[in-house]
């Protein structure tokens, strides 16, 4: 791949290619500023459909899908475009979000605190989702610091949930 095709790659990735699609969460790693947050917005909806639909087994179940599907399209999306843990490769906030939600109700409070929780999760990073972050390369290391970033949130929030707190 020449330095042009990357370059090409990198700002216009073809959403027609299903790992693309996957891996960006169809297109929503590609908005403007904060593509991660983009990601776990996008990613709630399809969770409260699941969990309507499934239940929270349902949703745990969907997690396991999109971690492994994830690896996967996360590494299409590198092959494409180079780097370790590129912006718009959000199919990782998915999966972390989801993990987050599954344990509680289907409820807006929830869903509202568990995307906080989250975020501030794999945005500070604590150990060892800062080692994973740092040590675990390729489309496993991309999902696996939001999957651990997720313990910490769920417990949370799942902490949260059965004192009552909201």
């Amino acid at each position: 791949m020449s330095g042009q095709e990357s370059a090409e790659s990198v700002s216009n990735p073809s959403l027609r290619d299903p790992g693309i699609l996957l891996a960006t969460w169809f297109g929503s790693g590609l908005l403007p500023k904060a593509p991660g947050t983009w990601g776990s917005l996008a990613a709630l909806p399809f969770a409260w459909l699941i969990t309507m639909n499934a239940g929270p087994l349902g949703l745990a179940i969907a997690t396991v899908f999109v971690f492994v599907i994830g690896i996967w399209a996360s590494n299409v999306y590198v092959r494409h475009s180079g780097g370790d843990d590129p912006g718009p490769v959000v199919i990782d906030e998915v999966a972390g979000q989801w993990m987050t939600l599954a344990a509680v109700p289907t409820d807006i409070r929830y869903y509202i605190a568990g995307f906080i929780l989250f975020r501030l999760a794999d945005i500070f990073k604590p150990w060892p989702v800062s080692w994973a972050d740092r040590s675990v390369k390729g489309g496993l290391g991309i999902m696996l610091d939001d999957v651990l970033a997720a313990i910490y949130s769920g417990v949370a929030l799942y902490a949260t949930y059965k004192l009552g707190l909201l």
